[in-house]
């Protein structure tokens, strides 16, 4: 008998892997908190090193842990603030923030208070420690 939880890891997800930093708390702690919400939509969640380690995703050592990403089902990732835009869009009650951050003014704004907050990560959340160099 096969239990039917190993099967789902190990398939492909339909709409593709949503790829977080994971030695970061608060990344940890807010992929996790919405997991049931993405699963429900095709999405699985994996954390950037093991994607790295499993040759899931392919990129340069020393930029994997730069942004979130989104692999998806085609291939195609999708990093940063596109990375939400591309889940939200996928989500009924989540699709007016597309809508809007998806226009021009609105998403020079996004990705903006991205590159702020995914810099400065380190030193405003309590769950996220500071990496040693």
């Amino acid at each position: 008998m096969t239990d039917s939880r190993q099967v789902q890891t190990r398939a492909a997800p339909s709409a593709g892997w949503i790829l977080y930093d994971g030695g970061c708390g608060f990344c940890f702690r807010w992929v996790h908190f919405w997991q049931d919400v993405v699963e429900r939509r095709g999405f699985a969640l994996k954390d950037l090193q093991t994607a790295a380690a499993d040759g899931t995703l392919r990129t340069p050592s020393e930029s994997l842990l730069d942004d979130i990403r989104v692999l998806t089902s085609g291939g195609e990732v999708k990093s940063g603030a596109d990375a939400y835009l591309y889940v939200t869009r996928r989500i009924w009650w989540a699709w007016p923030f597309y809508a809007v951050f998806s226009l021009p003014g609105f998403n020079w704004a996004l990705w903006r208070g991205y590159r702020w907050f995914n810099r400065n990560r380190y030193r405003i959340s309590r769950y996220c420690e500071i990496p040693k160099r």
